[in-house]
């Protein structure tokens, strides 16, 4: 059994539910409107972040009814930590982006390195705009200047959380709810 299953296992018993199903649902819902009312029309190509962002992809999509075209980035700070380091790349979106409105989904915008870099590729790359939806934004002073994400599905306060494609050590990703780590943990 991998280390971090019990380490996991414990931090998810004694977590707080900050967002039920039903609140993320009316986020993604509205961030569904968002996204339809800034894209809709530029025939985009969506970019799931890897891997946090599978899951609000995988929400989003059936909820934007205007023709797109999806692909994959994966890059990563965390690989399993709970605190970030320098941004590496395992894959790169196969689909032409020079020219293209460019939509980033990801699950939680945090400090803003992943999606800075991210940004930044799409726009050396040729992209014509790039537009960024987080299904969270942690409220903080430590994000990268001037960054922020264009649609948010959900404001929450500093603390490291897990659910909905956000993760505690590449576990419970897939947790019914935003979950706050209790402090310590």
């Amino acid at each position: 059994m991998p280390d971090n299953l019990d380490d996991a296992l414990a931090v998810q018993r004694g977590a707080e539910r900050l967002c039920t199903p039903e609140q993320v649902e009316t986020a993604f819902t509205r961030m569904a409107e968002a996204i339809t009312a800034a894209v809709a029309e530029d025939n985009p190509l969506v970019l799931s972040l890897l891997n946090g962002g599978l899951i609000p992809t995988g929400i989003l999509l059936p909820k934007l009814d205007f023709a797109l075209q999806l692909d994959t980035v994966h890059v990563s700070r965390y690989r399993g930590r709970t605190h970030g380091d320098e941004l590496i790349w395992y894959k790169k979106p196969l689909t032409q982006i020079a020219g293209r409105t460019v939509l980033l989904v990801d699950d939680i915008l945090d400090e803003g390195h992943t999606l800075a870099g991210v940004v930044e590729y799409c726009r050396e790359a040729g992209a014509e705009r790039v537009v960024s939806a987080v299904l969270v934004d942690k409220v903080h002073q430590r994000k990268v200047p001037g960054l922020s994400s264009d649609i948010v599905g959900i404001e929450v306060e500093d603390r490291y959380l897990f659910g909905y494609g956000m993760d505690y050590k590449n576990y419970l990703r897939n947790a019914a709810g935003i979950f706050a780590v209790q402090q310590g943990d």
